[in-house]
């Protein structure tokens, strides 16, 4: 039950650094919150990466900070 317990507490905070991620890049690019809403298919990319550490993020020449352009590069030109 305590690996149980403490897996969902890991994806719950995965879950959170990744809306936080998510509120921080559309709010710098003028999109705010609402339009992440809109790809959901993007979250699971997301939480993947998020999952990786820092070390296999830099082998992937990705920093934390590069993940949801990384993950949205489709939807926006740079």
């Amino acid at each position: 039950m305590t690996d149980q317990t403490s897996s969902h507490s890991h994806q719950q905070n995965i879950g959170t650094r990744v809306t936080a991620a998510l509120d921080m890049f559309f709010a710098s690019i003028g999109q705010g919150f609402n339009a992440y809403l809109t790809t959901n298919d993007h979250i699971g990319q997301m939480e993947q990466l998020f999952e990786k550490s820092d070390e296999q993020l830099a082998q992937m020449g990705l920093t934390r900070e590069d993940i949801p352009r990384y993950v949205f590069r489709d939807l926006f030109a740079n």
